[in-house]
């Protein structure tokens, strides 16, 4: 596919940016990264994961305490509360595993199809359509779709996308969209995507560039 070929040229590697060690630090994380950003979560995981380096000190945290440790990422009293129920489950249901499917995934508390997404493409190695901020803004402005619901986003690029190229995708709409199609102001004349962008014929036709 073009687009993944031309960007793979700027990066090559793309991976999850979220830092963590253990399959379940990465869930702990992508619920944080939900309306933040991985920036401010990397910033703040390296000390929970020490203060709490286990499904079981998750699971027994004081909730007011764990706000507190959270509180910079925003919403943080939703996310505490999924957090520890979260470990609880884990552990009472799992063994302290994360379910190796989407549908259980979901059913997790604070756990959409982004996040379980998330998990089953680094953890279990399923190629997977995840729908950030980045991947839904760049996938409307390029034409892949037209839709502000991640879902449907999700469904429309599994149909064009190669499947074995979903994450790879995924993580290449998240670097470009820092590096270049950013939200308010996008560099589209150094995009080197711009010749089969929606956003950029527009743009230019607007621009009688």
């Amino acid at each position: 596919m073009y687009v993944i070929e031309k960007l793979l040229e700027l990066y090559p590697e793309p991976k999850c940016t979220l830092e963590y060690n253990k399959p379940y630090e990465l869930l702990i994380a992508t619920i944080l990264a939900a309306q933040s950003t991985d920036e401010r979560v990397n910033k703040i995981t390296p000390t929970l994961f020490k203060k709490y380096p286990s499904l079981e000190h998750f699971a027994n945290a004081d909730l007011k305490e764990l706000e507190k440790d959270i509180k910079s990422v925003g919403f943080y009293r939703n996310k505490a509360k999924s957090i520890k129920e979260i470990a609880k489950l884990l552990i009472e249901k799992y063994n302290g595993m994360l379910p190796n499917n989407i549908e259980e995934l979901t059913t997790l508390k604070g756990v959409g199809r982004k996040t379980a997404n998330v998990i089953m493409a680094n953890i279990f190695g399923v190629p997977s359509i995840i729908v950030d901020t980045h991947c839904m803004r760049l996938s409307n402005r390029i034409g892949f779709v037209n839709s502000e619901d991640p879902d449907k986003i999700e469904f429309e690029l599994r149909k064009i996308i190669p499947q074995d190229m979903y994450t790879i995708f995924s993580n290449l709409m998240v670097y470009h969209g820092r590096a270049v199609c950013k939200a308010r102001k996008p560099n589209c004349s150094q995009c080197i995507i711009n010749n089969v962008c929606d956003f950029y014929k527009r743009l230019s036709k607007n621009n009688n560039f």
